[in-house]
Protein backbone atom coordinates (compact mmCIF):
# COMPACT_ATOMS: atom_id res chain seq x y z
CA UNK A 1 0.00 0.00 0.00
CA UNK A 2 2.82 2.44 0.90
CA UNK A 3 4.95 2.32 -2.45
CA UNK A 4 1.46 2.20 -4.35
CA UNK A 5 0.33 5.31 -2.14
CA UNK A 6 3.40 7.22 -3.19
CA UNK A 7 2.95 6.39 -6.68
CA UNK A 8 -0.42 8.15 -6.70
CA UNK A 9 0.96 10.91 -4.97
CA UNK A 10 4.16 11.37 -7.12
CA UNK A 11 1.72 11.32 -10.60
CA UNK A 12 -0.69 13.79 -9.39
CA UNK A 13 1.70 15.87 -8.59
CA UNK A 14 3.62 15.42 -12.10
CA UNK A 15 0.08 15.49 -13.50
CA UNK A 16 -0.70 18.61 -12.12
CA UNK A 17 3.04 19.97 -13.28
CA UNK A 18 2.26 18.91 -16.43
CA UNK A 19 -1.45 20.50 -16.37
CA UNK A 20 0.15 23.76 -15.14
CA UNK A 21 3.29 23.61 -17.92
CA UNK A 22 0.60 23.16 -20.57
CA UNK A 23 -1.67 25.62 -19.69
CA UNK A 24 1.08 28.10 -19.12
CA UNK A 25 2.50 26.83 -22.40
CA UNK A 26 -0.95 27.56 -24.31
CA UNK A 27 -1.02 30.88 -22.84
CA UNK A 28 1.96 31.98 -23.76
CA UNK A 29 1.22 31.42 -27.03
CA UNK A 30 -2.04 33.08 -27.29
CA UNK A 31 -0.18 35.94 -25.67
CA UNK A 32 2.55 35.87 -28.92
CA UNK A 33 -0.48 35.56 -31.16
CA UNK A 34 -2.27 38.17 -30.41
CA UNK A 35 1.03 40.52 -29.81
CA UNK A 36 1.30 39.76 -33.87
CA UNK A 37 -2.34 40.50 -34.65
CA UNK A 38 -1.69 43.81 -32.78
CA UNK A 39 1.47 44.49 -34.69
CA UNK A 40 -0.44 43.28 -37.85
CA UNK A 41 -3.44 45.81 -37.26
CA UNK A 42 -0.88 48.98 -36.39
CA UNK A 43 0.53 48.17 -39.73
CA UNK A 44 -2.11 47.34 -41.91
CA UNK A 45 -4.87 50.11 -40.68
CA UNK A 46 -6.65 52.36 -42.21
CA UNK A 47 -3.86 54.67 -43.32
CA UNK A 48 -2.37 51.40 -45.05
CA UNK A 49 -4.98 50.73 -47.03
CA UNK A 50 -5.13 54.60 -48.22
CA UNK A 51 -1.71 54.38 -49.05
CA UNK A 52 -2.58 51.17 -51.39
CA UNK A 53 -5.45 53.25 -52.82
CA UNK A 54 -3.62 56.23 -53.94
CA UNK A 55 -0.49 53.88 -54.71
CA UNK A 56 -2.47 52.24 -57.09
CA UNK A 57 -3.84 55.49 -59.02
CA UNK A 58 -0.12 56.98 -58.51
CA UNK A 59 1.39 53.62 -60.47
CA UNK A 60 -0.99 53.77 -62.90
CA UNK A 61 0.23 57.35 -64.02
CA UNK A 62 3.21 57.15 -63.13
CA UNK A 63 4.38 53.87 -65.25
CA UNK A 64 2.50 55.41 -67.99
CA UNK A 65 4.88 58.69 -68.40
CA UNK A 66 7.98 56.45 -67.59
CA UNK A 67 6.87 54.06 -69.98
CA UNK A 68 5.81 56.59 -72.41
CA UNK A 69 8.80 58.58 -72.13
CA UNK A 70 11.59 55.95 -72.62
CA UNK A 71 9.25 54.28 -75.37
CA UNK A 72 7.90 56.43 -77.27
CA UNK A 73 9.53 59.57 -76.72
CA UNK A 74 12.88 57.63 -76.52
CA UNK A 75 14.19 59.26 -73.26
CA UNK A 76 16.98 57.26 -71.22
CA UNK A 77 16.47 54.77 -68.54
CA UNK A 78 17.20 57.55 -66.06
CA UNK A 79 15.30 60.52 -67.33
CA UNK A 80 12.47 58.21 -68.18
CA UNK A 81 12.39 56.60 -64.30
CA UNK A 82 12.81 60.31 -62.84
CA UNK A 83 10.36 61.55 -65.01
CA UNK A 84 7.91 58.88 -63.28
CA UNK A 85 8.72 60.04 -60.07
CA UNK A 86 8.77 63.72 -60.26
CA UNK A 87 5.75 64.00 -61.81
CA UNK A 88 4.03 60.96 -59.17
CA UNK A 89 5.74 62.32 -56.63
CA UNK A 90 3.44 65.76 -57.21
CA UNK A 91 0.47 63.86 -57.53
CA UNK A 92 1.63 61.76 -54.18
CA UNK A 93 2.51 64.78 -52.35
CA UNK A 94 -0.97 65.81 -52.65
CA UNK A 95 -3.22 62.74 -52.39
CA UNK A 96 -1.25 61.24 -49.09
CA UNK A 97 -0.64 64.39 -47.90
CA UNK A 98 -4.10 65.57 -47.62
CA UNK A 99 -6.05 62.19 -47.51
CA UNK A 100 -3.98 59.03 -46.83
CA UNK A 101 -1.96 61.01 -43.72
CA UNK A 102 -4.30 63.88 -42.83
CA UNK A 103 -1.15 65.88 -42.79
CA UNK A 104 -2.11 69.67 -41.98
CA UNK A 105 1.21 71.55 -41.74
CA UNK A 106 1.80 73.99 -43.80
CA UNK A 107 5.63 74.02 -43.22
CA UNK A 108 8.03 74.08 -45.84
CA UNK A 109 9.58 71.24 -43.51
CA UNK A 110 7.19 68.88 -44.77
CA UNK A 111 7.93 69.49 -48.28
CA UNK A 112 11.14 69.19 -47.69
CA UNK A 113 10.80 65.79 -45.86
CA UNK A 114 8.87 64.46 -48.76
CA UNK A 115 11.05 65.55 -51.21
CA UNK A 116 14.08 63.80 -49.58
CA UNK A 117 12.48 60.70 -48.94
CA UNK A 118 11.30 60.51 -52.68
CA UNK A 119 14.75 61.15 -53.66
CA UNK A 120 16.13 58.72 -51.52
CA UNK A 121 13.87 55.94 -52.43
CA UNK A 122 13.98 56.75 -56.08
CA UNK A 123 18.06 55.95 -55.74
CA UNK A 124 17.96 52.89 -53.36
CA UNK A 125 15.35 51.48 -55.83
CA UNK A 126 16.29 52.20 -58.82
CA UNK A 127 19.90 52.05 -58.24
CA UNK A 128 19.50 48.46 -56.78
CA UNK A 129 17.11 47.56 -59.52
CA UNK A 130 19.04 48.24 -62.64
CA UNK A 131 22.65 46.39 -61.92
CA UNK A 132 20.21 43.52 -60.27
CA UNK A 133 17.82 42.55 -63.68
CA UNK A 134 20.94 43.34 -65.87
CA UNK A 135 22.54 40.57 -64.30
CA UNK A 136 19.85 38.37 -64.13
CA UNK A 137 18.94 39.22 -67.63
CA UNK A 138 22.18 39.37 -69.06
CA UNK A 139 21.20 37.18 -72.62
CA UNK A 140 18.32 39.59 -72.74
CA UNK A 141 18.21 43.09 -75.03
CA UNK A 142 19.76 46.51 -72.86
CA UNK A 143 15.49 47.16 -73.41
CA UNK A 144 13.93 44.40 -72.25
CA UNK A 145 16.74 44.33 -69.24
CA UNK A 146 15.80 48.43 -68.86
CA UNK A 147 12.53 48.10 -68.87
CA UNK A 148 12.02 44.81 -66.40
CA UNK A 149 14.56 46.96 -64.10
CA UNK A 150 11.50 49.53 -64.11
CA UNK A 151 9.27 47.16 -63.04
CA UNK A 152 11.56 45.85 -60.23
CA UNK A 153 12.69 49.71 -59.39
CA UNK A 154 8.97 50.39 -58.64
CA UNK A 155 8.52 47.73 -56.73
CA UNK A 156 11.16 48.53 -54.51
CA UNK A 157 10.20 51.81 -54.35
CA UNK A 158 6.74 51.53 -53.25
CA UNK A 159 8.39 49.78 -50.00
CA UNK A 160 10.53 52.08 -49.05
CA UNK A 161 8.30 55.17 -49.99
CA UNK A 162 5.27 53.70 -47.42
CA UNK A 163 7.78 53.62 -44.21
CA UNK A 164 9.26 56.56 -45.36
CA UNK A 165 6.17 58.26 -45.61
CA UNK A 166 4.50 57.21 -42.74
CA UNK A 167 7.25 57.57 -40.47
CA UNK A 168 9.46 60.59 -41.78
CA UNK A 169 7.93 62.81 -44.36
CA UNK A 170 4.35 62.74 -42.95
CA UNK A 171 4.88 61.29 -39.04
CA UNK A 172 2.48 62.75 -36.78
CA UNK A 173 4.25 64.59 -33.85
Amino acid sequence: GLVFRKKIVHNIKYADAAARQTALSCWEEKQRREDMMDLLRKIFDKTFWKFIMVGVINTLFGTAVMFACYNLLHFSYWVSSAANYIFGSILSYFLNKHFTFQNKSRSWKTVLKFVVNISVCYLIAYGVAKPAVSALLSDASVTIQENGAMLVGMCLFVVLNYFGQRFFAFKKE
